[in-house]
């Protein structure tokens, strides 16, 4: 894989690399690759920003994992990162189009009450 060559070769990586590459990965169908390499951020010393967990929340909400998608919501807060408009964006689009409207309009009051949408 290329960016094990990139490790290999000793150039330098930061969150964004990693966020090219777990967005890639989740794009192309890979999103058990993805979640690894989002699980190791923080062994390798690195902190997943908010554009990092909506990459890896979307992929999951793209393959209707919404259970694992809101407990990545909710941990992604626990982890002091706040969510933005586009994290819910994306989790509140994937439930209604899964007729899952009770949890979406649960996550859309939510958003509100964050200040988040006017």
């Amino acid at each position: 894989m290329l960016f094990n060559q990139m490790i290999e070769c000793a150039i330098d990586t930061d969150i964004f690399t990693y966020n090219i590459l777990i967005d890639g990965l989740c794009k192309g169908g890979r999103l058990i690759d993805a979640k690894e390499i989002f699980q190791d951020l923080s062994v390798k010393g690195y902190r997943p920003n908010v554009r990092t967990y909506n990459i890896i929340i979307n992929g999951l909400c793209k393959e209707g994992l919404f259970e694992e998608a809101l407990a990545l919501l909710s941990k992604m807060e626990g982890n002091g990162c706040l969510p933005d408009a586009v994290t819910f964006e994306t989790v509140i689009r994937a439930l209604f189009e899964k007729d899952e409207n009770d949890m979406a309009e649960k996550l859309l009051r939510k958003m509100v009450a964050g200040g988040l949408l006017n």
